[in-house]
Protein backbone atom coordinates (compact mmCIF):
# COMPACT_ATOMS: atom_id res chain seq x y z
CA UNK A 1 0.00 0.00 0.00
CA UNK A 2 2.76 2.24 0.88
CA UNK A 3 5.32 1.24 -1.70
CA UNK A 4 7.11 3.14 -4.86
CA UNK A 5 6.98 0.34 -7.05
CA UNK A 6 4.42 -2.01 -5.79
CA UNK A 7 5.12 -4.54 -8.51
CA UNK A 8 7.82 -5.38 -6.51
CA UNK A 9 6.98 -8.34 -4.30
CA UNK A 10 8.24 -8.77 -0.11
CA UNK A 11 9.14 -12.18 1.58
CA UNK A 12 12.12 -14.39 2.37
CA UNK A 13 14.41 -14.67 -0.02
CA UNK A 14 16.88 -17.49 -0.50
CA UNK A 15 20.31 -15.28 0.31
CA UNK A 16 18.58 -14.74 3.54
CA UNK A 17 17.69 -17.97 4.51
CA UNK A 18 21.77 -18.70 3.92
CA UNK A 19 22.66 -15.43 5.69
CA UNK A 20 20.16 -16.84 8.72
CA UNK A 21 21.10 -20.32 8.76
CA UNK A 22 24.80 -19.13 8.84
CA UNK A 23 24.58 -16.75 12.09
CA UNK A 24 22.27 -19.93 13.37
CA UNK A 25 25.28 -21.98 13.16
CA UNK A 26 27.87 -19.01 14.12
CA UNK A 27 25.22 -18.86 17.39
CA UNK A 28 25.37 -22.73 18.02
CA UNK A 29 29.32 -22.86 17.70
CA UNK A 30 29.75 -19.69 20.11
CA UNK A 31 26.78 -21.26 22.63
CA UNK A 32 24.79 -17.95 22.68
CA UNK A 33 20.69 -17.70 22.18
CA UNK A 34 20.43 -17.50 18.16
CA UNK A 35 16.63 -15.62 18.37
CA UNK A 36 18.54 -13.29 20.57
CA UNK A 37 21.36 -12.19 18.86
CA UNK A 38 18.99 -12.43 15.44
CA UNK A 39 17.16 -10.00 16.97
CA UNK A 40 20.15 -7.71 17.75
CA UNK A 41 21.63 -8.36 14.45
CA UNK A 42 18.37 -7.25 12.75
CA UNK A 43 17.58 -3.98 14.91
CA UNK A 44 21.12 -2.91 13.56
CA UNK A 45 20.58 -3.81 10.67
CA UNK A 46 16.90 -1.68 10.27
CA UNK A 47 19.21 1.33 11.68
CA UNK A 48 21.15 0.96 9.07
CA UNK A 49 18.58 0.37 6.35
CA UNK A 50 17.00 3.32 7.68
CA UNK A 51 20.41 5.60 7.98
CA UNK A 52 21.33 4.63 4.30
CA UNK A 53 17.39 5.54 2.80
CA UNK A 54 17.46 8.89 4.51
CA UNK A 55 21.13 9.67 3.07
CA UNK A 56 19.80 8.58 -0.53
CA UNK A 57 22.12 5.58 -0.82
CA UNK A 58 20.58 3.99 -3.49
CA UNK A 59 21.94 6.77 -5.45
CA UNK A 60 25.18 4.03 -5.09
CA UNK A 61 23.23 1.95 -7.39
CA UNK A 62 24.13 4.20 -10.85
CA UNK A 63 27.62 2.16 -10.26
CA UNK A 64 25.44 -1.02 -11.12
CA UNK A 65 24.96 -2.49 -14.33
CA UNK A 66 22.63 -5.41 -15.70
CA UNK A 67 26.12 -7.39 -15.62
CA UNK A 68 25.70 -7.66 -12.04
CA UNK A 69 21.57 -7.56 -12.15
CA UNK A 70 21.15 -10.50 -14.25
CA UNK A 71 24.24 -12.46 -12.16
CA UNK A 72 22.33 -11.62 -9.04
CA UNK A 73 19.27 -12.99 -10.63
CA UNK A 74 20.35 -15.92 -11.93
CA UNK A 75 21.75 -16.89 -8.51
CA UNK A 76 18.66 -16.59 -6.66
CA UNK A 77 16.67 -18.57 -9.40
CA UNK A 78 19.18 -20.99 -9.38
CA UNK A 79 18.99 -21.46 -5.71
CA UNK A 80 15.41 -22.48 -6.85
CA UNK A 81 15.86 -24.64 -8.96
CA UNK A 82 18.84 -26.34 -7.55
CA UNK A 83 17.42 -26.61 -4.05
CA UNK A 84 13.94 -28.23 -5.17
CA UNK A 85 15.81 -30.34 -7.66
CA UNK A 86 18.35 -31.33 -4.84
CA UNK A 87 14.91 -32.14 -2.24
CA UNK A 88 12.83 -34.27 -4.44
CA UNK A 89 16.63 -36.02 -5.73
CA UNK A 90 17.36 -36.54 -1.87
CA UNK A 91 13.85 -38.30 -1.13
CA UNK A 92 14.92 -41.61 -3.75
CA UNK A 93 18.07 -42.03 -1.08
CA UNK A 94 15.83 -41.45 1.90
CA UNK A 95 15.67 -44.62 4.24
CA UNK A 96 12.64 -43.13 5.44
CA UNK A 97 10.28 -43.54 2.07
CA UNK A 98 10.17 -46.39 0.46
CA UNK A 99 11.42 -46.19 -3.34
CA UNK A 100 7.51 -46.02 -4.19
CA UNK A 101 7.13 -43.10 -2.49
CA UNK A 102 10.20 -41.73 -3.49
CA UNK A 103 9.56 -42.36 -7.28
CA UNK A 104 5.70 -41.20 -6.71
CA UNK A 105 7.03 -37.76 -5.08
CA UNK A 106 9.93 -37.42 -8.11
CA UNK A 107 6.72 -37.79 -10.25
CA UNK A 108 4.69 -35.20 -8.70
CA UNK A 109 7.65 -32.54 -9.28
CA UNK A 110 7.86 -33.59 -12.37
CA UNK A 111 4.37 -33.62 -13.63
CA UNK A 112 3.71 -30.37 -11.91
CA UNK A 113 6.96 -28.47 -13.56
CA UNK A 114 5.44 -29.86 -16.96
CA UNK A 115 1.72 -28.73 -16.42
CA UNK A 116 2.79 -25.68 -15.65
CA UNK A 117 4.22 -25.09 -18.30
CA UNK A 118 2.26 -26.65 -21.14
CA UNK A 119 -0.40 -24.60 -20.19
CA UNK A 120 2.14 -21.56 -19.88
CA UNK A 121 3.19 -21.85 -23.44
CA UNK A 122 -0.43 -22.77 -24.70
CA UNK A 123 -0.33 -19.11 -25.86
CA UNK A 124 2.45 -20.15 -28.81
CA UNK A 125 0.43 -22.62 -30.32
CA UNK A 126 -0.34 -21.66 -33.76
CA UNK A 127 -0.13 -18.26 -34.94
CA UNK A 128 -3.16 -16.99 -33.01
CA UNK A 129 -4.09 -18.13 -29.73
CA UNK A 130 -7.01 -20.49 -29.61
CA UNK A 131 -10.04 -19.43 -27.05
CA UNK A 132 -9.38 -19.87 -23.99
CA UNK A 133 -5.55 -20.19 -23.96
CA UNK A 134 -4.55 -17.04 -22.44
CA UNK A 135 -6.45 -17.96 -19.42
CA UNK A 136 -4.90 -21.24 -19.01
CA UNK A 137 -1.27 -19.12 -19.23
CA UNK A 138 -2.65 -16.92 -16.72
CA UNK A 139 -3.49 -19.59 -14.06
CA UNK A 140 -0.98 -22.25 -15.01
CA UNK A 141 0.72 -22.01 -11.76
CA UNK A 142 -2.11 -22.76 -10.00
CA UNK A 143 -4.06 -25.44 -12.31
CA UNK A 144 -1.14 -27.36 -11.89
CA UNK A 145 -1.23 -27.35 -8.16
CA UNK A 146 -4.87 -28.60 -8.12
CA UNK A 147 -4.32 -30.90 -10.68
CA UNK A 148 -1.28 -32.83 -9.13
CA UNK A 149 -2.69 -32.34 -5.86
CA UNK A 150 -5.87 -34.09 -6.90
CA UNK A 151 -3.86 -36.85 -8.63
CA UNK A 152 -1.80 -37.64 -5.20
CA UNK A 153 -5.08 -37.47 -2.77
CA UNK A 154 -7.25 -39.77 -5.09
CA UNK A 155 -4.78 -42.03 -6.54
CA UNK A 156 -1.83 -43.05 -4.43
CA UNK A 157 -2.44 -44.46 -0.92
CA UNK A 158 1.23 -44.63 0.39
CA UNK A 159 3.06 -42.23 2.58
CA UNK A 160 2.94 -38.35 1.17
CA UNK A 161 4.96 -35.91 2.90
CA UNK A 162 2.66 -32.37 2.77
CA UNK A 163 4.36 -29.40 4.20
CA UNK A 164 4.38 -28.81 7.86
CA UNK A 165 1.57 -27.04 8.76
CA UNK A 166 0.51 -26.26 12.36
CA UNK A 167 -2.47 -27.82 13.92
CA UNK A 168 -4.07 -25.30 16.15
CA UNK A 169 -2.85 -21.71 16.45
CA UNK A 170 -0.32 -20.43 18.35
CA UNK A 171 1.82 -17.38 19.12
CA UNK A 172 4.88 -19.20 18.40
CA UNK A 173 6.11 -22.89 17.75
CA UNK A 174 8.50 -22.96 20.28
CA UNK A 175 6.53 -21.41 23.03
CA UNK A 176 8.43 -18.50 23.43
CA UNK A 177 6.78 -14.87 23.92
CA UNK A 178 5.65 -12.84 21.20
CA UNK A 179 8.20 -10.33 21.76
CA UNK A 180 12.36 -11.68 21.96
CA UNK A 181 13.91 -10.88 25.32
CA UNK A 182 16.64 -8.76 23.73
CA UNK A 183 18.38 -7.56 27.16
CA UNK A 184 19.21 -11.55 28.06
CA UNK A 185 22.59 -10.89 26.04
CA UNK A 186 25.38 -9.13 27.42
CA UNK A 187 26.36 -5.38 26.38
CA UNK A 188 29.41 -6.85 24.49
CA UNK A 189 27.42 -9.57 22.57
CA UNK A 190 24.69 -6.33 21.74
CA UNK A 191 27.30 -4.23 20.58
CA UNK A 192 29.27 -7.12 18.58
CA UNK A 193 26.16 -7.78 16.58
CA UNK A 194 26.51 -4.96 14.30
CA UNK A 195 28.92 -6.76 12.47
CA UNK A 196 26.92 -9.38 11.09
CA UNK A 197 24.36 -6.35 10.94
CA UNK A 198 26.83 -5.01 8.23
CA UNK A 199 26.69 -7.82 6.29
CA UNK A 200 22.90 -8.54 6.67
CA UNK A 201 21.96 -4.67 5.96
CA UNK A 202 24.59 -4.68 2.74
CA UNK A 203 22.68 -8.28 2.05
CA UNK A 204 19.28 -6.11 2.16
CA UNK A 205 20.55 -3.06 0.03
CA UNK A 206 21.24 -5.14 -2.79
CA UNK A 207 18.62 -7.46 -2.62
CA UNK A 208 16.18 -4.32 -2.43
CA UNK A 209 17.56 -2.44 -4.95
CA UNK A 210 18.81 -5.03 -8.16
CA UNK A 211 15.05 -6.89 -7.50
CA UNK A 212 13.88 -3.11 -8.08
CA UNK A 213 16.17 -2.12 -10.96
CA UNK A 214 15.16 -5.78 -13.01
CA UNK A 215 11.98 -5.33 -12.59
CA UNK A 216 12.42 -0.92 -13.73
CA UNK A 217 14.15 -2.49 -16.78
CA UNK A 218 13.23 -0.79 -19.81
CA UNK A 219 11.84 -3.89 -21.02
CA UNK A 220 8.82 -3.37 -19.19
CA UNK A 221 7.02 -0.32 -20.39
CA UNK A 222 6.58 0.72 -16.77
CA UNK A 223 4.97 4.18 -16.66
CA UNK A 224 5.54 4.93 -12.96
CA UNK A 225 8.34 5.96 -10.87
CA UNK A 226 10.90 4.23 -8.98
CA UNK A 227 11.43 5.38 -5.56
CA UNK A 228 14.23 3.23 -4.32
CA UNK A 229 14.81 5.30 -1.11
CA UNK A 230 11.17 5.20 0.19
CA UNK A 231 11.19 1.53 -0.25
CA UNK A 232 14.83 1.26 1.39
CA UNK A 233 13.34 2.93 3.91
CA UNK A 234 10.39 0.98 4.55
CA UNK A 235 12.49 -2.04 4.08
CA UNK A 236 14.49 -0.95 7.01
CA UNK A 237 11.29 -0.14 9.35
CA UNK A 238 9.81 -3.56 8.51
CA UNK A 239 13.23 -5.03 9.40
CA UNK A 240 13.77 -3.09 12.53
CA UNK A 241 10.16 -4.02 13.83
CA UNK A 242 9.85 -7.42 12.85
CA UNK A 243 13.45 -8.61 14.65
CA UNK A 244 11.84 -7.67 18.04
CA UNK A 245 9.05 -10.36 17.52
CA UNK A 246 11.84 -12.71 15.82
CA UNK A 247 9.92 -12.67 12.97
CA UNK A 248 12.00 -13.26 9.48
CA UNK A 249 13.40 -10.13 7.50
CA UNK A 250 11.80 -9.47 4.24
CA UNK A 251 12.61 -7.85 1.20
CA UNK A 252 12.10 -7.74 -2.30
CA UNK A 253 11.87 -11.49 -3.71
CA UNK A 254 13.83 -11.49 -7.26
CA UNK A 255 11.77 -14.66 -8.67
CA UNK A 256 8.09 -13.54 -6.83
CA UNK A 257 9.11 -10.03 -8.19
CA UNK A 258 9.65 -11.20 -11.80
CA UNK A 259 6.94 -13.85 -11.94
CA UNK A 260 4.25 -10.99 -10.66
CA UNK A 261 5.70 -8.48 -13.46
CA UNK A 262 4.82 -11.49 -16.18
CA UNK A 263 1.51 -11.66 -15.19
CA UNK A 264 0.77 -8.09 -14.93
CA UNK A 265 1.97 -8.08 -18.37
CA UNK A 266 0.56 -7.23 -21.85
CA UNK A 267 1.69 -9.31 -24.34
CA UNK A 268 1.11 -8.99 -28.30
CA UNK A 269 -0.71 -12.82 -29.21
CA UNK A 270 0.70 -12.78 -32.13
CA UNK A 271 4.19 -12.21 -31.46
CA UNK A 272 4.91 -13.73 -28.03
CA UNK A 273 8.45 -13.64 -27.97
CA UNK A 274 8.72 -9.97 -28.14
CA UNK A 275 8.51 -7.56 -25.22
CA UNK A 276 5.49 -6.57 -23.42
CA UNK A 277 3.05 -3.83 -24.88
CA UNK A 278 2.07 -2.65 -21.74
CA UNK A 279 2.25 -3.48 -17.83
CA UNK A 280 -0.86 -3.35 -15.73
CA UNK A 281 0.68 -0.84 -12.51
CA UNK A 282 -1.35 -1.84 -9.64
CA UNK A 283 -1.11 -2.35 -6.26
CA UNK A 284 -4.87 -4.44 -5.94
CA UNK A 285 -2.75 -7.84 -7.20
CA UNK A 286 0.20 -7.60 -4.24
CA UNK A 287 -2.34 -6.57 -1.40
CA UNK A 288 -4.51 -9.85 -2.56
CA UNK A 289 -1.49 -12.05 -2.97
CA UNK A 290 -1.15 -11.14 0.79
CA UNK A 291 -4.78 -11.20 1.59
CA UNK A 292 -5.16 -14.35 0.32
CA UNK A 293 -1.26 -15.79 2.44
CA UNK A 294 -3.46 -14.33 5.62
CA UNK A 295 -6.87 -16.17 4.25
CA UNK A 296 -4.90 -19.73 3.83
CA UNK A 297 -5.32 -19.37 8.07
CA UNK A 298 -8.28 -20.09 7.83
CA UNK A 299 -7.93 -22.94 5.62
CA UNK A 300 -4.56 -25.00 6.83
CA UNK A 301 -6.69 -28.44 6.27
CA UNK A 302 -6.62 -27.87 2.67
CA UNK A 303 -3.16 -26.36 2.39
CA UNK A 304 -1.79 -29.57 4.28
CA UNK A 305 -3.35 -31.62 1.67
CA UNK A 306 -0.81 -30.35 -0.87
CA UNK A 307 1.75 -32.53 -1.69
CA UNK A 308 5.41 -31.03 -0.97
CA UNK A 309 6.59 -32.24 -4.06
CA UNK A 310 3.89 -30.31 -5.64
CA UNK A 311 5.59 -27.19 -4.26
CA UNK A 312 9.00 -27.64 -5.02
CA UNK A 313 7.83 -28.81 -8.83
CA UNK A 314 6.29 -25.25 -8.87
CA UNK A 315 9.80 -23.56 -7.24
CA UNK A 316 11.60 -25.28 -9.94
CA UNK A 317 8.86 -23.94 -12.65
CA UNK A 318 8.96 -20.13 -11.10
CA UNK A 319 12.94 -20.51 -11.29
CA UNK A 320 12.78 -21.24 -14.69
CA UNK A 321 10.54 -18.65 -15.63
CA UNK A 322 12.44 -15.90 -14.15
CA UNK A 323 15.82 -17.02 -15.46
CA UNK A 324 13.55 -16.85 -19.33
CA UNK A 325 13.65 -13.01 -19.03
CA UNK A 326 17.46 -12.61 -17.78
CA UNK A 327 19.79 -11.91 -20.72
CA UNK A 328 22.83 -13.22 -19.01
CA UNK A 329 20.85 -16.80 -19.25
CA UNK A 330 19.77 -16.69 -22.61
CA UNK A 331 23.51 -15.99 -23.84
CA UNK A 332 24.33 -18.81 -21.79
CA UNK A 333 21.53 -21.46 -23.88
CA UNK A 334 22.81 -19.60 -27.25
CA UNK A 335 26.31 -21.05 -26.26
CA UNK A 336 24.74 -24.70 -27.34
CA UNK A 337 22.34 -23.58 -28.95
CA UNK A 338 24.35 -21.03 -31.64
CA UNK A 339 21.14 -20.22 -34.38
CA UNK A 340 19.56 -18.76 -31.05
CA UNK A 341 18.39 -15.15 -31.26
CA UNK A 342 17.73 -12.97 -27.92
CA UNK A 343 14.18 -11.22 -29.21
CA UNK A 344 13.95 -7.67 -27.19
CA UNK A 345 17.95 -7.47 -27.15
CA UNK A 346 19.80 -5.73 -29.63
CA UNK A 347 23.12 -7.25 -28.31
CA UNK A 348 22.39 -9.77 -31.24
CA UNK A 349 22.36 -7.72 -33.88
CA UNK A 350 25.28 -5.54 -33.30
CA UNK A 351 27.81 -7.61 -31.00
CA UNK A 352 30.02 -10.16 -32.23
CA UNK A 353 29.27 -13.69 -31.30
CA UNK A 354 32.84 -14.40 -29.73
CA UNK A 355 32.68 -11.20 -27.84
CA UNK A 356 28.78 -12.13 -26.45
CA UNK A 357 30.81 -15.12 -25.57
CA UNK A 358 33.43 -13.68 -23.63
CA UNK A 359 31.13 -11.77 -21.57
CA UNK A 360 28.62 -14.31 -21.24
CA UNK A 361 31.80 -16.45 -19.67
CA UNK A 362 32.94 -13.43 -17.19
CA UNK A 363 29.17 -13.85 -15.78
CA UNK A 364 29.33 -17.29 -15.44
CA UNK A 365 32.63 -16.87 -13.85
CA UNK A 366 31.38 -14.96 -11.32
CA UNK A 367 28.57 -16.78 -10.70
CA UNK A 368 30.27 -19.91 -9.73
CA UNK A 369 32.03 -17.63 -7.35
CA UNK A 370 29.31 -16.64 -5.92
CA UNK A 371 27.85 -20.15 -5.33
CA UNK A 372 30.91 -21.27 -3.71
CA UNK A 373 30.87 -18.76 -1.44
CA UNK A 374 27.13 -18.88 -0.22
CA UNK A 375 27.73 -23.00 0.48
CA UNK A 376 31.33 -22.11 1.99
CA UNK A 377 32.93 -21.50 5.60
CA UNK A 378 32.77 -17.73 4.68
CA UNK A 379 29.45 -17.73 3.73
CA UNK A 380 28.61 -14.97 6.00
CA UNK A 381 30.70 -12.34 3.61
CA UNK A 382 28.38 -13.49 0.69
CA UNK A 383 26.94 -9.89 0.29
CA UNK A 384 30.07 -8.18 -0.01
CA UNK A 385 31.20 -10.80 -2.85
CA UNK A 386 27.99 -9.48 -4.55
CA UNK A 387 28.59 -6.16 -4.84
CA UNK A 388 32.35 -6.80 -5.79
CA UNK A 389 30.73 -7.41 -9.40
CA UNK A 390 31.00 -3.87 -9.73
CA UNK A 391 34.76 -3.31 -9.75
CA UNK A 392 34.71 -6.50 -11.87
CA UNK A 393 32.25 -4.91 -14.25
CA UNK A 394 34.35 -2.01 -13.98
CA UNK A 395 37.81 -3.75 -14.82
CA UNK A 396 36.51 -6.33 -17.88
CA UNK A 397 35.77 -2.18 -19.99
CA UNK A 398 39.64 -2.59 -20.60
CA UNK A 399 38.54 -6.11 -22.56
CA UNK A 400 35.40 -4.72 -24.61
CA UNK A 401 34.67 -1.79 -26.59
CA UNK A 402 32.18 0.45 -24.83
CA UNK A 403 29.48 0.66 -27.99
CA UNK A 404 29.34 -3.70 -27.07
CA UNK A 405 29.30 -3.08 -23.44
CA UNK A 406 26.20 -0.44 -24.20
CA UNK A 407 24.81 -3.08 -26.36
CA UNK A 408 25.24 -6.43 -23.45
CA UNK A 409 24.13 -3.48 -20.55
CA UNK A 410 21.37 -2.71 -22.93
CA UNK A 411 19.31 -0.66 -20.36
CA UNK A 412 22.18 0.45 -17.84
CA UNK A 413 22.57 3.59 -19.53
CA UNK A 414 19.12 4.60 -19.21
CA UNK A 415 18.70 3.80 -15.98
CA UNK A 416 21.43 5.29 -14.49
CA UNK A 417 20.39 8.89 -15.62
CA UNK A 418 16.74 8.12 -14.11
CA UNK A 419 18.00 6.94 -10.87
Amino acid sequence: LFSAQPITLLGGTGPIVIFTALLYAACKDLGVSFIAVYAWTGIWAGIILIVLAVANASNLMRFFSRFTDDIFAALVSLIFVIEAVRTVGGGLFDDKLTPADAWFAAVLAFGTCVIAFGLRWTVRIGKRPLPGTPLLADFAPTLAIIIMSTFAVTLWSGQIEGPAVPVDYAATSTGRPWLVDILALPLWIKLTCVLPATFAATLLFLDQNITSRIINESDAPLRKGHGYHLDLLLIGLFTLCFSFFGLPWIVAATVHSVNHLKSLSIDDLANPDMPSLAVVESRISALSIHLAIAASLLALHFVAMIPMAVLLGLFVYMGFMSLWGNAFFVRSLSLVMPGMIVHGHDADAHVPRHVRNRFTYMQAGCLVVLWGVKSSVVGIFFPFFIALCVPVRILITRYFHDEHLNHLDDYDHDQRNEI
